[in-house]
């Protein structure tokens, strides 16, 4: 999809400044204000109520987010009861050894440790607020995502050997317990928690600018907000729940219905000063909505698919940013290239245009992705010779896989595919160079029959020899519009990795301002891996939502102090 989708993003304004918040006439009062009701905002407003602290919600639309529309994977390890009833005596060294290897430093070490550490707790704590998980894994090969009825797998790169450390590989995708993608069983349950702990929601109410003082302190939040249960509120919210519905089946359409939805807030939403006496959390997503960013910030992205919700147009960055605050790793997309399943597809080998090989196969979709589009060009083919591609062709038909996985392997096998009955016929279709790809089928040969080292780290059991015509290059581009290539961005506000609290260019705490989720800079901001994104959204809106609980009870203590006194 092309990022001349001319989508409006939430309008932000810098921020109202005030000299004395009490002369102020603000329309709402609590403690602590979410902004964003996803799943790093429920955790937030959880916590934070758990505390004591008087929490309200304002959400855009009615909550939910790209957490809603997400498969539902919690990436959870060091020993789960989950992981343990399957027979894996998984911890948190092994745990911590493996992230430390696809974070790449974005977070401190003592960061994730501490991640690694609270990810029983944290699953635990989920479960306790109704979220249910299970430990039947599926059988056979890598996937992407677990058929029904399947609740535990590897998620990552944990069985790569490139990737995984000394000690033991272990599952630590968590599914949430459902049918179908379990992202929306999983909101459902923190959304029912946090209507249930007293969190306060203000609905389809969009956040436009930060309320501060001459220090610099944020106060509150100017919402502009629909008049609840109004025509316009009511239109809203079924265009905007369509929109989410048809993203991947009719991206044209849904850009219109968002572009109406944007004209009903402008033509019919009205300011609402809500004032904040601990602070606001930032926690509205990512930016993958909003084409100036992408052309910005990541502009070999801008054709990818958008995986997220239409809230995800950088509004809590943008905020952050009025306030001072900074982005960090703006540049960091996760695009998803998976060629799992079918599981036979991993044995061939990936081309670039050149005819080249330049990847393990056998990697994570996210980890094949970044390479193929920045440094490829997103121009990439799957090669496969006949009986491969055969065997591939019976998996997708037969091997119980989601329609998401198998409809698109087959339209890549059967129509966006070229054919030779050699290599170098197969070059000329495909415009390769045929000594280069020559060269990359009988290297991959050579190593799968054990004759020489193989180039890309891939195991034995991922090798096969190429070597039966005719031969099959399917066309794994991000252009290819069968085999859409989806991409969500990484990068957020820097914050302070002990609090949440939004940091500025000094590294200073910005005072009553913090950010969860996809909206901070976090534990994925490097490389995505199936389920990290969830975790740390409960591992961040936590953190952030007990850190403003603390403010609250300090700031009681010192009002009971004065009052005795």
């Amino acid at each position: 999809m092309s990022m001349s989708d001319n989508i409006p993003s939430t309008e932000v304004l810098p921020p109202l400044r005030v000299v004395d918040s009490n002369s102020m006439v603000w329309d709402e009062h609590c403690d602590v204000l979410v902004v964003g009701w996803g799943a790093a905002g429920a955790c937030a407003a959880l916590e934070a109520r758990a505390q004591g602290a008087d929490v309200m919600i304002a959400d855009r639309f009615t909550g939910g987010g790209a957490s809603a529309k997400s498969g539902g994977v919690v990436y959870a390890g060091g020993g789960t009861r989950h992981q343990q009833a399957a027979g894996f005596n998984d911890s948190p060294e092994a745990m911590f050894d493996y992230l430390k290897h696809e974070t790449r430093g974005v977070v401190s070490d003592d960061t994730l440790r501490r991640f690694c550490a609270d990810s029983v707790s944290n699953l635990d704590w989920l479960e306790s607020h109704g979220a249910p998980y299970a430990h039947q894994m599926p059988p056979g090969g890598k996937t992407s995502y677990p058929p029904d009825g399947y609740f535990l797998y590897y998620s990552g790169n944990e069985l790569v050997p490139d990737h995984g450390g000394p000690l033991p590989p272990a599952p630590r995708g968590h599914r949430t317990v459902g049918k179908g993608q379990c992202g929306t069983v999983l909101y459902s349950h923190l959304k029912a928690a946090c209507l249930k702990a007293g969190a306060r929601p203000l609905l389809q109410s969009a956040a436009r600018r930060l309320v501060v003082d001459p220090q610099g302190r944020v106060l509150g939040v100017e919402l502009w907000c629909l008049t609840e249960g109004s025509k316009a509120a009511q239109l809203h919210a079924r265009l905007a729940a369509r929109a989410e519905r048809l993203q991947n089946f009719a991206a044209g359409y849904c850009k219109k219905l968002r572009q109406k939805v944007c004209q009903l807030e402008r033509d019919f939403a009205r300011p609402r000063l809500v004032r904040a006496r601990d602070g606001v959390i930032l926690s509205t997503g990512g930016f993958i909505f909003n084409r100036q960013l992408i052309e910005q910030h990541a502009p070999k992205f801008r054709r990818n698919f958008k995986v997220g919700a239409t809230g995800c147009d950088g509004s809590g960055l943008r905020l952050g940013v009025s306030a001072g605050g900074q982005g960090s790793g703006l540049e960091r997309v996760s695009a998803w290239r998976f060629i799992n399943p079918p599981y036979s597809w991993h044995k061939g080998i990936v081309v670039n245009r050149e005819g080249q090989r330049f990847c393990n196969e056998e990697v994570y979709g996210a980890t094949l992705g970044q390479p193929l589009m920045e440094e490829q060009g997103g121009k990439a083919w799957l090669v496969l010779d006949a009986p491969l591609r055969k065997k591939a062709i019976r998996e997708a038909l037969f091997g119980g896989y989601w329609w998401f996985q198998s409809f698109p392997a087959l339209a890549l096998m059967l129509f966006k595919v070229s054919k030779g009955k050699s290599l170098g016929e197969l070059a000329s279709a495909a415009s390769m160079n045929p000594a280069v790809l020559r060269a990359s089928v009988l290297a991959a040969n050579a190593a799968a029959r054990g004759e020489a080292p193989e180039p890309f780290g891939k195991s034995e059991g991922g090798r096969q020899v190429l070597q039966e015509g005719p031969y099959y290059a399917c066309d794994i581009s991000v252009t290819n519009p069968v085999f859409p290539l989806g991409a969500l961005t990484l990068g957020g506000l820097r914050v302070d990795e002990c609090s949440g609290a939004v940091l500025d260019e000094q590294g200073d705490a910005i005072s009553g301002l913090y950010a969860a989720g996809r909206t901070a800079l976090g534990i994925p901001s490097h490389l995505y891996i199936s389920g990290l994104s969830l975790a740390d959204c409960v591992f961040s809106g936590r953190r952030a939502g007990a850190a403003v609980a603390r403010s609250h009870s300090q700031q009681t203590q010192t009002t009971h102090a004065h009052e005795m006194t």
